[in-house]
């Protein structure tokens, strides 16, 4: 069955909790604290599976967790680190916080795999507080909180050619003739109501993807009918093919239908107009013996506006071929285009504390240089959260120290580019983002 939305309840790992114990052995009598760091909590991972093309698996589970991380224990013993959970999902499923909307993850592209949740770090064991002052604490860190969410997947459908038109007007029937799909064809108004993929093979190695989705009605751009389930898979395909039917039984319009569709897709989004479209009128088989043939209208009105008429017929195949090939040509000089939304929400900014103020000191280096420490509770557990070994970590730590106001604030405290900067333990080299753009 496919589903192309569904509501989660994702969680991390808490971190484990440090361990106070002391070693005892025969003729050792003091042999000091030993207690072991928390293992870390597992992180939720978002992966793409190039096998699936529907989020029906998330419809009958909600909760999703990863694994707490262990206790740390005697003789120095680290605890286990808690297990991810991968969430698998088809490429082109986009990631929402589910009460603002905002994006999380689009798992398109180059993005196969994407850490949504990050582990509480582990607490360090009573062996890491040992001073020559106090050489037997009696204290050990809590492990680090998880994260939870509460999420929304949406599937947008990444294809190189979709099909538009009306209800009934022989999307499936031409998407079964071309691919090896096999869409569900009746003779009523909802014909279709969810998308369907085939792969149009034509011999010589050229192949495209092809979606037909579900009929548009008058309206669907405010939610009507199918509404926004089918509009949202028509932004990531590149070229458009607008069946047509001909033939009119129903006593429509096939020129006013055509001028209704492309109505309600620039309502929706009129960058959708901006890719190149066909029609294709469908059922010339049957509407050539009709008196009023409403071929040559359709091509008055709408080849003056650039659009290129395909008189085709589902049924039989005729002028099928030519279509498919010129739809190919079509997209061999279509620039190929990624349509990637970029990531709005960031969970970390949501850990606990995150509002704690900071605090900014100067202090001179080995060298004579000036040296801004950079301290406070939220810098510190966004480090804990954060691998800064990985470019994409590190450009992320960037981006907290800009949304948190800190790279302002030591802009204000008079550092200049190239300034060094310490932020518990790491040393960094400031870089003037601002600078770049004046």
């Amino acid at each position: 069955m496919f589903a192309d939305f569904a509501r989660i309840h994702i969680k991390s790992g808490k971190g484990g909790d440090g361990h106070v114990s002391f070693r005892r052995e025969k003729y050792v009598p003091a042999g000091g604290p030993d207690g072991g760091d928390g293992g870390r909590g597992g992180d939720v991972i978002l992966e793409v599976d190039p096998s699936m093309n529907t989020l029906f698996i998330y419809k009958h589970r909600y909760q999703f967790r990863a694994e707490d991380g262990e206790q740390g224990g005697k003789k120095r013993c680290h605890g286990k680190d808690g297990a991810d959970i991968v969430l698998k999902v088809p490429e082109g499923t986009i990631l929402r916080e589910e009460h603002s909307g905002k994006i999380i993850a689009d798992m398109s592209g180059d993005n196969r795999r994407q850490v949504i949740l990050k582990g509480g770090s582990g607490g360090r064991g009573n062996m890491n507080f040992a001073t020559p002052v106090n050489q037997a604490p009696q204290y050990a860190e809590p492990g680090r909180p998880s994260m939870e969410l509460d999420c929304t997947m949406e599937l947008k459908l990444v294809a190189d050619v979709g099909l538009v038109g009306f209800p009934n007007a022989g999307k499936s029937t031409f998407l079964a003739r071309v691919t090896n799909a096999s869409p569900k064809i009746a003779n009523y108004p909802f014909t279709t109501i969810d998308p369907n993929l085939g792969v149009v093979d034509l011999g010589d190695g050229r192949g495209f993807v092809i979606a037909d989705m579900p009929g548009l009605i008058e309206g669907a751009s405010e939610g009507v009918g199918l509404g926004f389930r089918f509009l949202r898979h028509i932004e990531r395909t590149r070229v458009l093919i607008h069946i047509v039917d001909t033939a009119s039984f129903d006593g429509r319009d096939p020129v006013e239908d055509i001028r209704q569709i492309n109505a309600e897709l620039e309502k929706f989004n009129p960058a959708i107009m901006k890719k190149p479209m066909v029609i294709a009128a469908n059922k010339i088989d049957v509407s050539a013996y009709l008196e009023d043939n409403p071929l040559e209208r359709i091509r008055s009105e709408f080849e003056p506006l650039g659009y290129k008429i395909y008189p085709i017929s589902a049924v039989s195949g005729e002028g099928v071929r030519e279509l498919l090939y010129d739809v190919r040509k079509l997209l061999d000089t279509t620039a190929p285009e990624t349509v990637y939304y970029e990531q709005e929400f960031y969970p970390e900014d949501m850990i606990a504390n995150a509002d704690l103020p900071y605090t900014i000191e100067k202090e001179t280096g080995r060298n004579g240089e000036t040296v801004y420490v950079v301290e406070g509770p939220k810098i510190d557990r966004m480090l804990s959260y954060t691998n800064l070994e990985s470019e994409k970590g590190f450009r992320y730590f960037q981006q907290f120290l800009k949304r948190a106001g800190i790279s302002d604030a030591l802009r204000q405290a008079g550092i200049s580019e190239g300034g060094t900067v310490r932020m518990y333990g790491h040393v960094f080299e400031f870089y003037d983002e601002e600078a770049d753009t004046e």
